[in-house]
Parts: C-alpha cells; sequence; structure tokens
C-alpha cells in the first residue's frame, strides 16, 4: 500500500469514513475544520468527480488506531489529500468521536447541478423527491452562490445572477427566499421558506457563476507580488496590457485585503514561468473575482513574462 493511500470505510463504495495510510498503518481524521474542500479531494483521489457531503462527528463510526491527520486545510484544488496543511502526523488534540467522513457522488448523482451554461455557471436546479426544480431569485446574493459554488467543488462563487440569467427552467421552483450566511457545506443547509413554498415564476430563476481557479501573490511578501493563478493544473502569470488599478483592487480583496495601492506592471516582483493565462484584463473594480473580469483568456506572442502583472494591497 501506498503511503497517503485513503479508503472509505462505511455502507458504500462512495460513502464512509476516512482513512489514510501512513507510517504502516491506517487510521483517521479529525473533523476539525473538515469541510468540503477537504472532501473534494478525498472524493477526486478516490475517483469520483465531487463530493456532495462533507460529515463530522464519527457520522459513518468511530475508527481505530492512529488519528493521522487534524485541521486539515485543502484549498479543493490538491490532486492528494497527503498534499493539504494541517498539523503534522499523528498530531492531534481528537478523539475517534471526532473521525471525519465524506459522500462522493458519481455522475448525474448529485442534488445539485448547474444547468444551460458552462462546467462553472449556469441556472441553479436541485433535487427533492426525485425531481429536479430551480431556486427562485428572491434574496438570492452572493452568500448563497458561495454556497453552491463550494458545495459543487469550486472555491467558490463570482457572482450570483438573477431573473433567468440562463434561461428559464420548469416546474417545480423547490426553493424561495434562500438565506445563506456563506458558511455552510450545502445549500440545503441555508434557511429558506420549505420546500415548494414560493411566490415566483421561472422569470425569476437564480443563477451563479463560479470561481474556477484560485489566486496568489509570488515571490512578494503577505500583501504584494506577482499574481499568478492556478489554472488546469498549473500555476499562470497575467499580462500586464491593460492593467490598472481596478484590475489590483480586484485582486487585493479576492485575498481578503480591502484594497489596492498600486498596480505594478513589467514584472516589478520578477518574471514567473509557466503560462501566461490572462491578458488584456478589463475589471470594473467592483467585481468579486478577477476571474469573472473580461479578459483574453490567452496572450498573443508577443506577451512575455517580461509583462508580468503584480499588486500592492493594503
Amino acid at each position: 500500500i501506498t503511503r497517503g493511500t485513503v479508503r472509505l470505510i462505511g455502507s458504500t463504495p462512495s460513502t464512509g469514513r476516512v482513512e489514510i495510510y501512513h507510517d504502516g498503518r491506517w487510521g483517521t481524521i479529525c473533523d476539525d475544520y473538515w469541510d468540503m474542500n477537504d472532501a473534494n479531494v478525498v472524493c477526486k483521489q478516490l475517483g469520483f468527480p465531487q463530493a456532495s457531503r462533507a460529515f463530522r462527528g464519527a457520522t459513518h463510526g468511530q475508527g481505530s488506531g492512529p488519528i493521522w491527520m487534524d485541521d486539515v486545510k485543502c484549498s479543493g484544488w490538491e490532486s492528494h489529500i497527503y498534499d493539504c496543511g494541517h498539523r503534522g502526523w499523528g498530531s492531534t488534540d481528537c478523539t475517534h468521536s471526532e473521525d471525519a467522513s465524506v459522500e462522493c457522488s458519481y455522475p448525474g448523482s448529485s442534488s445539485i447541478r448547474l444547468v444551460n451554461g458552462g462546467p462553472n455557471y449556469g441556472r441553479v436546479e436541485v433535487n427533492h423527491n426525485g425531481q429536479w426544480g430551480t431556486v427562485c431569485d428572491d434574496r438570492w446574493d452572493i452568500n448563497d452562490a458561495d454556497v453552491v459554488c463550494r458545495q459543487l467543488g469550486y472555491p467558490g462563487a463570482g457572482s450570483a445572477p438573477h431573473q433567468a440569467l440562463y434561461g428559464q427552467g420548469s416546474d417545480p421552483v423547490w426553493l424561495d427566499n434562500v438565506n445563506c450566511t456563506g458558511g455552510e457545506a450545502s445549500l440545503f443547509e441555508c434557511a429558506h421558506n420549505g420546500w415548494g413554498v414560493h411566490n415566483c415564476g421561472h422569470g425569476e430563476d437564480a443563477g451563479v457563476v463560479c470561481v474556477s481557479s484560485v489566486i496568489r501573490l509570488a515571490n512578494g511578501g503577505d500583501n504584494y507580488g506577482r499574481v499568478e493563478i492556478y489554472e488546469n493544473g498549473q500555476w499562470g502569470t497575467v499580462c500586464d496590457d491593460t492593467w490598472d488599478i481596478a484590475d489590483a483592487k480586484v485582486v487585493c480583496r479576492q485575498l481578503g485585503f480591502s484594497g489596492a495601492t498600486s498596480a505594478p506592471t513589467d514584472a516589478t516582483y520578477g518574471q514567473g514561468s509557466g503560462p501566461i493565462l490572462r491578458h488584456h484584463v478589463h475589471c470594473q473594480g467592483s467585481e468579486t473575482s478577477l476571474l469573472v473580469c473580461p479578459h483574453d483568456k490567452y496572450s498573443p506572442t508577443h506577451c512575455h513574462h517580461g509583462e508580468d502583472s503584480s499588486v500592492v494591497c493594503y
């Protein structure tokens, strides 16, 4: 057995307590900080497209032996739970009553899906009692969209479109007045009117645009550096053509800062490597993610790493 191999111990091949093989022994993972990002990494490692639920509190029974991982913090894009941050192998303050579990989903088996868009955007539809239906856009906002996107395996949402932007669905309208705080692991944990209780038509069907990549600052400090995007399994840079303070403000807010003081160009913080993933970015400055700003996805041949974009955040 290869070190870092994972398995599920439960009632079905896709659901169960997560166990990981380390130092010649199988052990469990503590549920401190356990969330959908962690569950998605486990499920993808096992060959499933995504996770549908992340369980805490030994939902699928208590394991035995060592508790190998605690305070696991995956971004959701790692290929292996072994690559995620944690307290250190065998370092834990947990008991087996806190063993983490997951439910992985097969294609088509998810209880939530995006329709009439693309892989990371579209009309939100949910499955209840075996029937797909829509969500009304009353009170629909970025907190609700964030929950949907994380449930589908993305880091978060860039926007929460209203008024059937991705077309009108068909009956039923399952949810109305959805009111997520943003921290829920599933849309079904959020407050709403009750299943099928609504005053909406399908002209009010809710949608989402999910962020399909992640961003970091490289070769600088905590609040400044070269802007890099992780996409399709690799890190790449942003060309500085049309790069300005509006773009920098979006990046900085996305990373948790209040805003930007400058938008350096010409590889101020060194030249990156790999692909140049964005060119001619045109943010208005109010977007929640750089990844939803208009852009040319791939730079022409005249854009090179001497033109890598950077930010200074405050």
